[in-house]
């Protein structure tokens, strides 16, 4: 019989994904422990019953291999989950052979790591998707849809941690919100969030931003400028954009990530910030790495979780219940969608995503000058848009069930089963992915 509360072991030299690990598992009705080396956890394992181990690979003084040999020696059937952001296949079969019983990459795949901890201590329940205590969603999001719900389910048990949060998406699908959300949802929250867009500010000005400047530091520098690090200390901030960042800002800004420190244009004084980093993207920047335009070292120290969004297109279950809620936000009288504006909204593909769909509604409003918005007030595309799904609706969506299945259950055995390459085949994100998985398998289909 599996343990009631099953004990897990964490153990990580770096304090931000230990606290990570630690409420992440917490919320999922685990009892953690947390170690700082390989030489504590060997210190710790003889005390009381452990059902598993998650340890990192590479640390200072015993490195998770030789950790994982050790505990081999002494407790045999003791689960061992590794953890790197290394990603080595030869260090993976080494883990394998000497006995682990995974190997992870950073940044972590939360979905993946849950589904090894509960195979690994016998606990197959799923965790109800509410959120964890004390957390209520802002009144400005909103989140019916299952990836949303699963989303912000996963952001609850993310933000009281310390780690840092790389945020992905598409443009326009609210990746400064969550960020709000993680803050408001943190211990820092009674600190600042502090915003920075880096595709918004020159790069010549965008050092002085973020670090500040001394005065006379350069022309123009008529006064001594606090950098948005130091207006940060004791809260949050957040990098939109990062990848817009130059090479040699990049290594500045991963100093700070190492060790939280900097120093103003102009001075030779190091300055100690103590901000949460939040970072942002549209981009992959998996493949700005391999193209050479993003530094390998700070990708890893900003992705140590990814929370990806999802497209609106991929989140249809919200677009009425947003377009209701922008409603509200500029008709001054009670206004409300025609049955066929809705359809118009439903079957529109959003590019642009919310923020589309945010610009939209007010032009909807803005031209009904009445209770009751209707398709004229709407752009023409969303119009065709209607028009052309509206003739053969039924057949329509059944056509297209079948042509998405064919094509995930074709692009799985393309990918040898490995959901995070099939998604980007499909060019959708990975809990997308999984959520359509699911929905199939409900439906009796069968896959690895």
């Amino acid at each position: 019989m599996p343990n009631p509360t099953p004990r897990i072991l964490v153990v990580d030299d770096d304090p931000g994904q230990r606290s990570l690990l630690d409420s992440f598992l917490r919320g999922q009705n685990f009892e953690i422990v947390l170690a700082d080396s390989g030489e504590r956890a060997l210190e710790l394992l003889p005390t009381v019953k452990f059902d598993m181990m998650i340890s990192d690979v590479r640390m200072p003084g015993l490195s998770g291999l030789e950790t994982l040999r050790r505990v081999r020696q002494n407790f045999p059937s003791l689960p061992v989950l590794l953890v790197t952001a290394h990603a080595d296949i030869r260090e993976a079969v080494v883990a394998m052979r000497d006995g682990a019983l995974n190997y992870l990459a950073k940044p972590i795949d939360l979905d993946e790591l849950l589904a090894a901890v509960r195979q690994a201590t016998g606990v197959a329940q799923t965790v109800p998707l509410n959120l964890s205590a004390g957390k209520k969603l802002p009144p400005n999001i909103i989140a019916q849809s299952p990836l949303m719900v699963s989303l912000f389910q996963q952001i609850s048990l993310i933000a009281p941690s310390e780690t840092r949060v790389f945020i992905t998406g598409e443009s326009g699908t609210g990746k400064e919100v969550v960020a709000d959300v993680i803050h408001l949802w943190s211990v820092r929250a009674s600190g600042k969030i502090i915003k920075v867009n880096c595709a918004a500010i020159p790069e010549t000005l965008l050092e002085s931003e973020l670090f500040g400047h001394e005065r006379g530091a350069f022309t123009g520098a008529t006064a001594q400028r606090i950098g948005r690090f130091e207006e940060a200390d004791g809260g949050t901030i957040f990098l939109d954009e990062i990848a817009e960042m130059s090479q040699p800002l990049q290594a500045k800004l991963l100093r700070v990530t190492q060790d939280g420190k900097f120093q103003r244009i102009g001075s030779n004084r190091e300055i100690r910030t103590n901000a949460r980093i939040l970072a942002a993207s549209n981009r992959n920047l998996e493949d700005e790495v391999k193209a050479g335009r993003f530094r390998e070292d700070l990708f890893y120290r900003l992705n140590v979780v990814e929370l990806n969004l999802p497209s609106l297109r991929e989140r249809r279950e919200d677009i009425l219940p947003l377009a209701n809620l922008f409603i509200s936000e500029f008709a001054r009288n009670q206004a409300r969608l025609a049955e066929a504006t809705a359809d118009c909204l439903k079957n529109y593909v959003w590019p642009g995503n919310v923020r589309e769909l945010h610009n939209v509604i007010e032009r909807a409003v803005l031209l009904s000058q009445s209770e009751l918005i209707l398709p004229e007030h709407l752009p023409g595309k969303l119009r065709e848009a209607a028009k052309q799904s509206a003739p053969n609706a039924a057949p329509d969506l059944q056509t297209m069930d079948e042509i998405e299945r064919h094509a995930i259950l074709a692009a799985l055995k393309q990918n040898g089963h490995n959901r995070t390459e099939t998604a980007k085949a499909l060019g959708i994100s990975r809990r997308a992915l999984l959520y359509k998985l699911q929905r199939l398998r409900q439906q009796g289909f069968q896959f690895e």
